[in-house]
């Protein structure tokens, strides 16, 4: 995999969804030059969240995170580009809203750490796992013309 097909999973959690917020969220991935790879609004079940968020399982809030996730749908896409998820994580900006840089979407969107309106892949290994769970039939490449003004 080159440097430009680097992918991250990135959703808009349901308080994102319930206010309007998708379509913002996409343009400024899509405006920075990320290739959406994939795009699906899902009511994920308790099973595809328990797997989601396994390494947080054993935290008290767990139930509460289910439960949340589960409140409404979640727009789930895959961006695909040079640094997505270094670059993803930075746009999203810190779990925690009140931590995050201006400008970045929780900064914009978010006060509080329990709807912090998205997620992002923390690591390539992790967007892979999460790609694969989110999108279990696989991903369809294709080509942009676009790419050509884009990388180097």
């Amino acid at each position: 995999m080159s440097a430009n097909e680097e992918r991250s999973f990135i959703a808009v959690k349901p308080d994102g969804v319930e206010r309007g917020l998708v379509g913002e969220i996409l343009r400024r991935f899509e405006a920075r030059g990320f290739k959406i790879l994939a795009l699906q609004l899902v009511h994920p079940s308790k099973e595809l969240l328990g797997e989601h968020y396994k390494d947080l399982a054993g935290k008290p809030f767990f139930p509460k995170l289910l439960a949340y996730m589960q409140s409404g749908p979640v727009a789930a896409f895959v961006i695909q580009g040079k640094g997505a998820v270094k670059i993803g994580r930075a746009m999203l900006g810190a779990t925690n809203p009140q931590d995050s840089a201006p400008g970045t979407i929780r900064a914009d969107f978010a006060l509080d750490i329990g709807k912090n309106v998205c997620h992002g892949s923390d690591s390539v290994e992790s967007a892979e796992r999460e790609i694969a769970l989110w999108f279990p039939a696989g991903l369809k490449p294709y080509t942009r013309a676009v790419d050509a003004v884009i990388y180097e």
